[in-house]
């Protein structure tokens, strides 16, 4: 994550503990971080909430931003892990969004990221009174503009009106429709609903969790998608169904450094969390008409994998446009050429010369040339502009 995120986030930590504290009406404590007794007593919160969205699911879908205690727990510990998983994914965007809708917003992570990137007027939509109520103090905490909506999908209510640069759903897409494959359809029925209301050159950006069961079910939503034609702006290089759901064990997640702020790093020690990374499945879409996006020449791949290193040799899974493939440089064929090679992480964008088909992927030499187009968390760059005469 990128130093000036790391900065933007550290100024909501403390917004966050106030508003936190200001709704429970009780204790004073220090302004940056939590007392051993919070910790403690929001960390059991937290716990509750892993258990309930990433490990077990009951909660999934479940009206827990109502519980006065899970929402104070989300507020202190998810909202700045969501926060940061929307800056990275916000960096891929084409264009600097001015106007922009959040749905399920909650208490509005994905929101005040947005105004962090440069976005000028900004909606929050949520079913959780409560949680509006959050986001609404977190605004006001912060001296920014906010408009808040109510937005119940499970009662098949109408979106927002209006037209928008950005429509944000963070964390949403999984919790809605039930479980399993019939859940796909109208996951994507809603957002090709959603994507009417963006605006040419605009995007759509969905936040899942990084889990196998909800990565999977977001790429089969992708490929529905992308069958009626719609274009995925990030991360997807391949423009056919998705290579990752050919194997069930196989699916398809970001993962980015994360300095964690402190009082997120307590939390997940006292609900015995492991967090060392930021993680998360993403889809950036543009709306109906717009063509896939010409990315800058070359033969691109993604990275999709984490350091698959061998005896003398370096490996990762890449997705390009030609599929998703593996990608092998032995130690001996090491060059100046090539030694970016060894030092990728997953979400970068390479391109690659001079290869060789083995088994299920491709071989790099002394001959490869290798070049980073895009680390993770910046969008491709497109081709060079020609000359007109």
């Amino acid at each position: 994550m990128s130093e000036a995120y790391s900065r933007d986030l550290e100024r909501w930590i403390p917004r966050l503990i106030a508003v936190w504290r200001q709704a429970r009406r009780k204790g004073d404590g220090p302004e940056t971080r939590l007392t051993p007794q919070e910790v403690k007593e929001v960390g059991a919160g937290v716990k509750q909430l892993s258990l309930g969205l990433t490990r077990e699911r009951q909660l999934a879908g479940a009206k827990y931003m109502d519980d006065p205690r899970l929402l104070g727990a989300y507020l202190l510990f998810y909202w700045p892990v969501s926060y940061a998983q929307a800056r990275q994914a916000l960096g891929e965007l084409p264009n600097r969004p001015r106007q922009v809708l959040d749905l399920g917003s909650g208490p509005g992570p994905l929101a005040f990221a947005a105004m962090d990137a440069g976005a000028k007027e900004v909606t929050a939509a949520d079913r959780s009174k409560p949680a509006l109520a959050l986001a609404r103090a977190l605004a006001t905490e912060a001296g920014e503009a906010l408009a808040t909506r109510e937005w119940d999908p499970t009662r098949k209510a109408p979106l927002p009106e209006g037209a928008y640069d950005l429509i944000t759903m963070g964390h949403v897409l999984n919790e809605l429709y039930g479980t399993g494959d019939g859940a796909i359809a109208p996951r994507a029925a809603l957002l090709e609903q959603v994507l009417a209301q963006v605006k040419k050159g605009g995007s759509l950006l969905v936040l899942e969790p990084a889990l196998r069961e909800t990565s999977r079910a977001l790429l089969k939503v992708r490929d529905v998608l992308v069958g009626k034609g719609y274009a995925v702006r990030a991360p997807c290089l391949f423009r056919g169904n998705c290579p990752a759901l050919v194997k069930e064990s196989d699916w398809c997640h970001a993962e980015r450094p994360w300095p964690m702020p402190r009082v997120v790093e307590e939390l997940a020690r006292a609900a015995g969390l492991h967090k060392e990374s930021l993680k998360m499945s993403y889809l950036m879409l543009a709306p109906a008409g717009e063509p896939w996006p010409e990315p800058t020449p070359g033969r691109l791949f993604r990275i999709v994998s984490e350091s698959l290193e061998g005896k003398g040799r370096q490996r990762y899974i890449g997705c390009g446009p030609e599929g998703r493939l593996g990608l092998a440089l032995q130690e001996k064929h090491r060059t100046e050429k090539n030694e970016r090679f060894f030092k990728l992480q997953r979400g970068d964008v390479l391109s690659v010369t001079e290869t060789e088909p083995k088994g299920d992927g491709l071989a790099l030499d002394d001959r490869t040339e290798v070049r980073v187009v895009a680390p993770a968390g910046k969008g491709v760059p497109p081709p060079p502009a020609k000359d007109t005469p």
